[in-house]
């Protein structure tokens, strides 16, 4: 459901939306090998905990039984690379929210600004929450949101407001 800070609600959003980047699928295809020890292409269940701890993810006992659960009652019990950047992207990309690059942001920006005027005004925020999210906002929900982002009060969110709004959470 529409979580009452519009910044997390636009940072998931966008996360959302990112695509991995390059580095991010080398490191893990780099690991997928690692631990598929046969090399027939797929992961042992029994593996993934102890691959995903050599990335630096801790998760927690119960995270672990839902996943394994989920890699049993598929396949046999055994991954695929797909499966397992599925499992890892998410957590890859919530845990780069806060590096990303000028490039990351002009193209998230761009997202929201539909008719490329270096603004985001509330019919185009309306828009981007709607396609992204497939819901609608009331009205008052949307005014919020402007309003707690556009930091010069014009109506709008610039670049500059879109970038602080990120780096903020």
């Amino acid at each position: 459901k529409w979580i009452n800070s519009s910044t997390c609600v636009l940072l998931h959003l966008f996360l959302q939306e990112r695509e991995l980047a390059q580095a991010e699928l080398d490191e893990l295809q780099e690991a997928f090998k690692e631990f598929d020890y046969d090399q027939d292409g797929y992961l042992n269940y029994k593996d993934v905990a102890e691959c995903m701890r050599t990335m630096g993810y801790m998760p927690t006992e119960m995270e672990l039984l839902e996943i394994v659960q989920q890699i049993k009652m598929r396949m046999g019990g055994l991954m695929d690379f797909e499966d397992f950047t599925e499992l890892m992207g998410p957590r890859m990309m919530g845990e780069t929210a806060d590096m990303l690059g000028l490039k990351e942001l002009q193209s998230a920006f761009a997202q929201f600004d539909l008719d490329r005027d270096g603004k985001i005004n509330q019919d185009e925020m309306k828009e981007a929450i709607k396609s992204m999210l497939g819901e609608k906002l009331k009205k008052g929900e949307l005014e919020e949101i402007i309003k707690e982002l556009d930091i010069n009060a014009d109506g709008s969110i610039d670049f500059e407001e879109f970038v602080m709004m990120l780096s903020i959470r």
